[in-house]
């Protein structure tokens, strides 16, 4: 079986869908799910300025004080979670220029200069690309 090259792996950005500010009240839609909303409106109008780019809303990304929060992730590239985000216009656009930045780097490395400005504080992770397993190897 062929593996992917980090050029050839997609990027997915998922948004938690549930996460609302400490002091957000608990009825009405998540503010997590209008970012989420957002980036897929964005997505389906241009298509074709985000090639390489996955979305996925997840129910909880398990960082519900620092929310909203997005996750980066693709096979053989560092993962990230932002968070401290909201859903505005600003950080719509930031998220998603994020995105591209990971979907064009080999080793999915974002460099803090380089970022949008929103997106240089808000780190909650950067996690290493998982280590290749050898054939035939088995979790136990």
């Amino acid at each position: 079986m062929p593996t992917e090259t980090a050029a050839e792996t997609s990027t997915e950005l998922l948004v938690c869908t549930t996460c609302r500010p400490a002091d957000a009240p608990r009825d009405g839609q998540a503010a997590g799910q209008d970012l989420f909303e957002q980036v897929q409106d964005a997505l389906a109008f241009a298509p074709t300025s985000s090639p390489g780019l996955q979305l996925r809303g997840i129910a909880c990304l398990g960082a519900c004080s620092r929310s909203c929060t997005v996750a980066l992730q693709a096979s053989g590239k560092a993962s990230y979670v932002f968070g401290e985000l909201a859903p505005d216009h600003d950080c719509l656009q930031a998220v998603l220029e994020v995105a591209r930045q990971h979907a064009a780097s080999a080793d999915g490395l974002l460099v803090w200069g380089q970022r949008p400005e929103r997106l240089r504080r808000g780190l909650i992770a950067r996690l290493p690309a998982m280590a290749p397993r050898a054939q035939g190897e088995s979790d136990a």
